[in-house]
């Protein structure tokens, strides 16, 4: 049978249950980009800092430098998209794309064979290898998120289900990693356990996005647009205020969280001598997001997206600021914290991601030109621009603060990690709020807008 036209009635083909179907399996496929992706941000960080001994200056620089790479990829894919006119062979770039992506992913965390420059070179090359093959993955899957409907009920649904799916990837990247690692490759050694958990991600991530890929099926959508030029398409995307202000929030935003989230194994290691706690506590996070996602989007039904993201980061911000007043010194007290704060994280997130696809039929009304691809390339490449400021921040603030990696840190450089967790997050969370409240996209305008471009009017 071939897997992708299965044989459905075409009775059925429409029905709520095989509509939710297909965009379940649909969604489904980032569970598989989330093992890849958590593994990046929570762990390979920490694996250059503390498992290769690299300086803090130069991981931060190779994590920082990478990440823009990534971004540039996401964004020249996203043009390719839009210039070929149409989002038909997406399926079958995942299905061909997810196997050098698993192998770079791999090499992403292979001990250099060598010391000194040539083993940082090797560390860097590999990271921007993985990160090329990422985004000329990613963002294909991406754009079909916005071809899957065009109603902004399912995309919310789809929105949700790949967080659900993301959710449950990062539990199993922070519970499975080390052990499952060590187990796998017999080895005590924190280099080859991270190795072993790259395996065994990229062997589950492959197959999973082999069976997305073969199966993708479009939804009920408009024709495939003429190809549209790169300068017409940055255009479009400058005049559209929906993008431009959901994409500002979000690069504040992601400042904030990536500080926050790559500062945790640091703050459970030196500040509380917990290092097993901070995986148990990235564990913890990914299990409250699985139930905090339904919450929010039950909740985004009732008050609409973008109040939803007002709600969110107040919670972050009451967090940040109760941080900063109190001086926690128990894992179990710092678990329990992170926890609420993931709650609103999630929040933001999933806000951003059903947001963005509604920001293609605002730029399609005020301009005329419908950009997909380009949509979803250029809002990869400022989240990655953000997540190599925000690594860049958390990078020279651990340095000036004399961070050195696997010796007890002073208590003036532990004061000063733990100042540069509350507040730097708390600035650009505040920043993110203002930003969003020039949105134009509040509750019912986006099914307004679709109306009016299916009559013409």
């Amino acid at each position: 049978m071939n897997l992708a036209t299965p044989v459905i009635a075409d009775g059925d083909r429409h029905s709520p249950f095989a509509v939710k179907l297909r965009l379940l399996l649909f969604a489904f496929g980032d569970f598989a980009f989330n093992l890849y992706w958590q593994s990046i941000m929570l762990f390979l960080l920490f694996y250059y800092t503390d498992a290769l001994n690299l300086p803090m200056r130069v991981a931060a620089a190779t994590f920082m430098l990478a990440s823009i790479w990534d971004g540039i990829a996401n964004f020249a894919a996203g043009i390719v998209a839009d210039r070929r006119g149409s989002t038909r062979g997406h399926g079958a770039v995942l299905t061909l794309g997810s196997i050098p992506l698993g192998l770079t992913f791999i090499l992403a965390y292979t001990v250099p064979p060598v010391d000194g420059a040539w083993g940082i070179a090797f560390v860097f090359a590999g990271h921007l290898l993985f990160r090329t093959f990422y985004g000329l993955v990613n963002v294909p899957y991406l754009a079909m998120s916005s071809r899957i409907s065009t109603d902004s009920r399912d995309r919310a649904f789809v929105a949700g289900m790949r967080m659900l799916f993301g959710t449950c990837a990062a539990v199993v990247v922070a519970l499975g990693t080390v052990p499952i690692g060590a187990w796998l490759t017999g080895s005590r050694v924190a280099a080859d356990a991270y190795l072993g958990g790259a395996l065994l991600f990229a062997l589950l991530g492959t197959a999973i996005l082999l069976v997305v890929g073969l199966t993708y099926e479009e939804g009920d959508v408009p024709p495939a647009h003429a190809p549209v030029s790169i300068g017409a398409a940055l255009r479009s995307l400058a005049a559209n205020r929906a993008f431009v202000t959901l994409n500002l929030a979000m690069m504040a935003m992601i400042v904030a969280v990536t500080l926050l989230n790559k500062s945790i194994l640091y703050y459970f290691k030196y500040y509380l001598g917990d290092e097993d706690g901070a995986q148990l506590a990235l564990a913890s996070m990914g299990i409250v997001s699985a139930v905090a996602v339904p919450a929010w989007m039950l909740l985004a039904r009732l008050i609409g997206q973008r109040s939803l993201w007002f709600l969110a980061a107040a919670l972050a911000i009451g967090g940040l600021v109760s941080f900063a007043a109190i001086d926690i010194h128990r894992a179990g007290i710092m678990q329990i914290y992170l926890v609420g704060m993931q709650v609103a994280i999630v929040g933001l997130n999933f806000v951003f991601w059903a947001m963005l696809p509604n920001t293609i039929e605002y730029g399609e009304r005020m301009t005329g030109l419908r950009v997909e691809g380009t949509v979803f390339g250029l809002a990869a490449l400022l989240q990655r621009v953000a997540i190599g400021i925000a690594t860049a921040i958390l990078g020279l603030s651990f340095e000036s603060a004399g961070y050195v990696a696997n010796v007890a840190q002073s208590a003036d450089t532990l004061a000063a990690m733990r100042w540069t967790i509350a507040f730097v997050p708390l600035g650009f969370l505040i920043l993110s709020c203002a930003l969003m409240a020039l949105n134009p996209l509040a509750k019912g305008a986006h099914a307004r807008i679709v109306r009016d471009l299916k009559s013409g009017s």
